[in-house]
Formats: structure tokens, C-alpha cells, sequence
């Protein structure tokens, strides 16, 4: 029995050698800003609306590529009320990732809000990179 056991993680452990994967990290030290534009529905390309639509009631991150840009998407998923707002904190180059930084602000006290379901989201677009995007 204890030889089945060491051969059943000796498979394993070599199955996770040969499979090649690996976790790369990124060190976190800001190289340069990125520029970037805030992209608005209806300038989106149409595809990505398509999927920005498929994901949007859940939690999502994503990247998309077309003619030389990259847009950067985060979706925060269904919000129970309007009024969110989502804030840029930072959108940089590391050795190797980009890093992309935002937070959703809920509406402020006292300021009237949709009482309907919202879905907020936030795309950027800047020049197409190699690198991935690592979101904060």
C-alpha cells in the first residue's frame, strides 16, 4: 500500500514537471506610466461589446486586441442600485506585466440613484504590448 502511495506522488509530482507550467510573478516595480484612454460604449469594437455583455452580470477581467491597442477591461458585476462610478488608481509597465489598478465607488449618500440593477465596467485602451495585465 505505502508503495502504491509513493508511486501515485511520484506521477503526480512528475506530471507537474513535464506539463512545463509555471507561475511567473511580477516584481511590482513601476517602470513607466502607461497612456491611456477611457473608451466609451459606443466607441467599443464589436466584438468586444459582445463579450463585454456575455460576462458582464459577474465579477470579470479582461484583455482584448485589435489593430495595434490593447483595451484593459474590469467589470464589477451586478450592483443592486446606479451610481457607481469606478476610479483609475494606476496603469503601469513592470519588467514584465502591465498593471492595472481600479476601484468601484459607490454612490455617494443623499444623491439620487437608479434603483435598477447597474453593471458598471471600465475599458481602457493604450498601445498594444506583449507584456500581460495583471489586475489589482
Amino acid at each position: 500500500m505505502e508503495r502504491k502511495i509513493k508511486a501515485f506522488i511520484l506521477t503526480v509530482v512528475l506530471g507537474c514537471v513535464l506539463c512545463g507550467c509555471s507561475i511567473e510573478e511580477t516584481n511590482g516595480m513601476k517602470i513607466s506610466d502607461l497612456e491611456y484612454t477611457i473608451v466609451e460604449e459606443a466607441d467599443l469594437p464589436e466584438e468586444l461589446k459582445t463579450q463585454i455583455e456575455e460576462k458582464k452580470a459577474a465579477d470579470f477581467k479582461m484583455t482584448y486586441e485589435a489593430e495595434g491597442e490593447l483595451y484593459i477591461v474590469h467589470g464589477y458585476g451586478e450592483q443592486a442600485t446606479g451610481g457607481y462610478s469606478i476610479c483609475i488608481k494606476e496603469l503601469y509597465l513592470t519588467s514584465n506585466a502591465i498593471l492595472f489598478h481600479t476601484e468601484l465607488i459607490g454612490p455617494r449618500k443623499g444623491e439620487p440613484a437608479s434603483q435598477s440593477p447597474s453593471y458598471p465596467y471600465i475599458v481602457v485602451k493604450t498601445d498594444y504590448r506583449e507584456e500581460n495585465v495583471v489586475f489589482e
